[in-house]
């Protein structure tokens, strides 16, 4: 099969090798699955560029991957079976977190396209438990993106606490922030976006968002949630200054540089919070796609062929795609 390898030491704009590799084999308990398309996520970036420390000499990168069951199959998964895989792919299911119904917090978690090779290539393997069959309804390429952006997305306006009719923050507005507004919206919610960059601020407008700023803007009002977007420490801190008494704060970063100094009376003191966000389970992927289903979410993409894939990394670390990146092997 044909695959994008990054081997450690790459460097930007050729992250990854175009390269023939024997076709991966289904062993017991995993699926082999035809890729059909593999959505580009800023974690992919973070893998290539070193942000997250290497675990292997060499990876195929993508966790978000929309595939068809070839083989493997088993009554629940037919040949030709649908299905997604996101950035969680394995937990040991022995841990005290896994056994509490934390299993995002594994302690022996496996992350597809880091810990294991995953979705820029044409064809990858995945443990069956751990794959996610599809709605009919949404498209390769647009179900892509809603498998790590659209999922942690979710994940953060939970982790965030969020109740219906409240005002919410986005602080940055890519791919996860773009999701999450819509469901933001089904559920009453007024949305105040704060972002870099003109492109994202005119997009944060279309999707009907209640207020947008620029970078340094404090929304008009005090906020009762917010959620962090941006991989900087400096980002968490405005949020925290837009809260209201007993606000929350909800980092959605997998990396995330230091967080300043800040003034404890002025920002903290008032039982405000800051929560992380880490991994999703399945449960949080099953519920956001029955909803994105629901809700009839239909994300903006932009395709990539697999031999662009470098490319394709290049223009979300620029913030030059319009919409969310896909591969498409």
């Amino acid at each position: 099969m044909k695959a994008g390898v990054f081997r450690t030491g790459q460097k930007a704009p050729q992250f990854l090798t175009m390269e023939e590799l024997p076709r991966p084999e289904a062993r017991k308990g995993y699926v082999l699955l035809r890729v059909k398309a593999c959505g580009v996520c800023r974690t992919d970036l973070h893998v290539v560029e070193g942000d997250l420390k290497p675990l292997k000499p060499a990876v195929i990168p993508g966790h978000q991957i929309v595939g068809e069951v070839i083989e493997g199959a088993t009554a629940e998964l037919p040949v030709g079976t649908r299905v997604g895989v996101s950035w969680m792919g394995g937990v040991d299911g022995r841990c005290w977190y896994c056994q509490h119904g934390a299993e995002n917090l594994c302690d022996q978690p496996t992350f597809t396209g880091y810990s294991v090779d995953g979705g820029y290539a044409q064809y990858a393997v995945a443990r069956a438990d751990f794959v996610h069959p599809l709605p009919a309804d949404l498209d390769d390429t647009q179900v892509a993106p809603l498998l790590c952006a659209g999922i942690i997305g979710f994940r953060s306006v939970r982790v965030a606490g969020v109740q219906r009719g409240e005002r919410v923050g986005l602080f940055g507005y890519g791919s996860s922030a773009s999701l999450a507004i819509a469901v933001l919206q089904a559920w009453d919610c007024k949305v105040y976006v704060v972002t870099r960059g003109e492109s994202h601020r005119q997009d944060a407008r279309a999707a009907g968002a209640t207020w947008v700023g620029e970078e340094e803007e404090k929304p008009p009002v005090d906020l009762d949630r917010a959620i962090t977007f941006a991989p900087s420490g400096k980002v968490v801190v405005s949020a925290l200054a837009a809260l209201r008494k007993g606000g929350v704060v909800a980092i959605n970063a997998v990396h995330l540089d230091q967080i300043p100094a800040f003034d404890y009376d002025q920002l903290l003191w008032g039982e405000r919070q800051i929560r992380s966000v880490a991994n999703m389970t399945r449960q949080d992927a099953r519920d956001f796609l029955q909803v994105a289903s629901e809700l009839k979410i239909r994300p903006r993409v932009k395709v990539f062929s697999l031999a662009d894939a470098n490319q394709a990394l290049v223009a979300v670390k620029e913030e030059t795609a319009q919409g969310s990146a896909v591969i498409v092997p």
